[in-house]
């Protein structure tokens, strides 16, 4: 197979950074953990008693890894914490087969558009209501919503769940291909009231010491599902896009966030990009994270695992074609189509320094293979100096 490997240049120079130094590193991951359930408050239900097989195989996931500071993707969104609380009470607070116990005294959950109805066809299929008519794909609201864990103390955050999407300049607005009119598959009104974030896009300050860290937290819309109007996939790049711009000060001027504050993120400042952005920067339906891995001061640190080259030399199918290395894979997709590939990721900006990082997806070999079916995308972290 062809090994393409994308990279921003100061890459070069973290590679040779001493990891002898005064400061702590601290471990930032994000995991889509596939803890989504079909109905309104069946994860909840799951999670109340210790014994869900697959809650108990993500638990030991992050209990194996020990993140400091993580992203969950998927995680349906209770209202008041419930859902979180019962996952920290009753599987991360219990040691899973022999893994030790974890603590994440702080926690950030909020609402997300997955489910909330529009009272609009955003579908067009000419009825009004479920999923497909929602702000964001879902059959309830909340469902695959987010949460992030830490260790370390969260400040206030900036939340953009209301964003619409016609106020991003230059908008990729999806076209109605059977109308001579462009950009037209919304309708006007439709344009008013459509979000941008099929779930939430999340500022989370993170203080660790004297240093606040921005964990910056997505989870765009799968560039599938739809038809050749393509609006999930031109949604993706721009949900993708929102953070590019976002760290980009002379790009930024546009935004505003739920509380009416507008502007990004203050030049200089720390901050780690996260999250599943169904988006791999060779293959598959978007090549959108290009955005984020080329933005200014992200450094891409290239966490891999000998697990996913095992897996697309066993899987093959549309493996087999692709272009970029299967040792950066992050999920394990259908074969057919789009294979396995990297739309996992963790994104640090200098002047943070990465000093190692890895997607747990043990080779057959390993023992902890068995935690290989927890979700079908596996946990990516990186080690930062703050």
């Amino acid at each position: 197979m062809k090994r393409v490997v994308l990279a921003v240049a100061v890459l070069a120079a973290v590679l040779v950074v001493p990891v002898a130094t005064a400061a702590e590193p601290v471990r930032f991951a994000t995991f889509n953990a596939s803890l989504n359930r079909a109905t309104q408050g069946k994860l909840l239900a799951d999670l109340s008693e210790p014994d869900d097989p697959q809650a108990r195989k993500v638990a030991e996931v992050v209990q194996r890894v020990r993140p400091d500071v993580l992203l969950l993707n998927e995680f349906d969104y209770v209202e008041g914490g419930a859902a979180v609380d019962a996952f920290r009470a009753n599987y991360l607070a219990r040691g899973q087969r022999g893994a030790d116990p974890i603590d994440y005294p702080y926690v950030y959950i909020g609402p997300v558009n997955t489910g909330v109805p529009s009272g609009m066809d955003f579908d067009n299929d000419g009825t009004i209501g479920g999923g497909g008519d929602a702000f964001g794909f879902g059959a309830f609201p909340g469902q695959y919503g987010m949460a992030v864990l830490s260790k370390y103390p969260i400040g206030q955050a900036r939340t953009f769940q209301r964003f619409r999407w016609i106020d991003m300049p230059g908008a990729r607005l999806p076209d109605d291909p059977a109308t001579p009119r462009p950009a037209d598959w919304y309708s006007p009104e439709e344009q008013r009231s459509l979000r941008l974030s099929s779930k939430s896009h999340w500022d989370l300050p993170i203080h660790v010491g004297d240093k606040t860290v921005h964990f910056l937290t997505s989870h765009p819309t799968p560039p599938s599902f739809d038809g050749s109007e393509d609006r999930n996939g031109l949604r993706n790049q721009d949900e993708i896009r929102f953070w590019a711009d976002y760290v980009t000060p002379s790009r930024a001027d546009y935004i505003y966030d739920d509380a009416g504050t507008t502007g990004g993120l203050a030049p200089g400042a720390r901050f780690v990009i996260a999250g599943d952005q169904n988006s791999d920067p060779l293959d598959g339906d978007s090549n959108g994270a290009r955005q984020i891995l080329y933005a200014p001061r992200v450094i891409d640190p290239l966490p891999g695992s000998a697990g996913a080259v095992e897996a697309s030399a066993a899987q093959g199918g549309a493996n087999e074609h692709q272009l970029g290395d299967p040792f950066f894979d992050t999920a394990d997709f259908t074969d057919e189509a789009p294979g396995n590939i990297r739309v996992d990721y963790v994104l640090p900006s200098a002047p943070l320094i990465p000093l190692r990082s890895g997607v747990f997806w043990p080779a057959s070999g390993d023992e902890l293979a068995r935690l290989n079916d927890a979700s079908d995308h596996h946990l990516v972290w990186t080690d930062l100096i703050p």
